[in-house]
């Protein structure tokens, strides 16, 4: 499942492509993908411009200029590719934007989702998620009092939207091998430096997946060079039975609260 970073490339990408431009054209192929009827939100969509794209948690944001918001959640599978009709991917769309003679492909939306929504909705439907993590205004002391009094697994207590936004198993994965925690510590056993090493590197983790494009298999664009660029930056996730890049040992792969993860005995503690 995409997530913080791979929101964060798609949103600087796709206001690059189609920001200030108007949708020209609306194709529904798969109806259970919206929230509305398909004429309906064809209809309310179609010839309006979009303004820019706005990135929170798991979600893009499609500002509108009538003021309505497109909101997508990829969720597991979910991509987009943007461009000419003979571009097109062989793979199954679900929605397409058209922009003039490039198109906008919403592909993999098996369990994603395309809502539109007015602007209050948006803020009614995301005021459960947790602080970002990579905002200004989250210091070590934020982090700290929000994880006083937490109990769980850091595995679990990372993929928690509601205590921070974004973060997913693979990314959850990587911090805690970065801190050399292993995932499935108890927060509270963490004494005050391994909640700071847990901190700055929540930071440093998902930082550097950003600037190096997320892991998406999938170019949104033909020239695309950005996205995917973290997938030989992993250190963990999907390499079981691999060195570890830090002390050689045989990476592991495990589940923890049913989810897997991957983790290195030697040199995570």
């Amino acid at each position: 499942m995409p997530e913080l970073p791979e929101m964060a490339t798609y949103k600087t990408l796709l206001n690059q492509q189609i920001g200030g431009k108007t949708i020209t054209g609306v194709t529904i192929n798969r109806e259970k993908s919206i929230n509305l009827g398909s004429d309906n939100f064809k209809n309310k969509i179609k010839n309006q411009q979009v303004e820019m794209i706005e990135r929170k948690a798991k979600y893009l944001l499609f500002h509108l200029k009538n003021g309505d918001v497109l909101l997508l959640h990829l969720m597991l599978g979910g991509w987009m590719f943007y461009g000419k009709a003979e571009q097109k991917p062989d793979r199954t769309v679900q929605i397409q934007l058209e922009f003039g003679d490039q198109y906008l492909y919403f592909i993999g939306l098996r369990l994603g989702y395309l809502h539109l929504l007015s602007r209050k909705e948006v803020g009614q439907g995301l005021t459960d998620l947790g602080p970002e993590p990579l905002n200004v205004n989250f210091s070590l002391e934020s982090f700290l009092d929000l994880i006083k009094n937490k109990r769980g697994r850091i595995k679990t207590t990372l993929v928690d939207q509601a205590f921070l936004s974004g973060i997913g198993n693979r990314y959850s994965d990587e911090i805690a091998w970065h801190a050399q925690l292993l995932p499935e510590r108890k927060v509270n056993d963490l004494d005050h430096r391994e909640k700071a090493q847990l901190y700055q590197s929540i930071r440093f983790i998902l930082s550097q997946a950003i600037e190096n494009g997320g892991y998406m298999d999938q170019p949104l664009f033909e020239g695309d060079i950005k996205t995917g660029g973290y997938h030989k930056h992993m250190y963990v996730y999907d390499r079981e039975a691999k060195a570890c890049k830090r002390c050689g040992s045989l990476i592991i792969k495990a589940d923890i609260s049913s989810r897997k993860t991957f983790f290195c005995t030697n040199c995570q503690y």
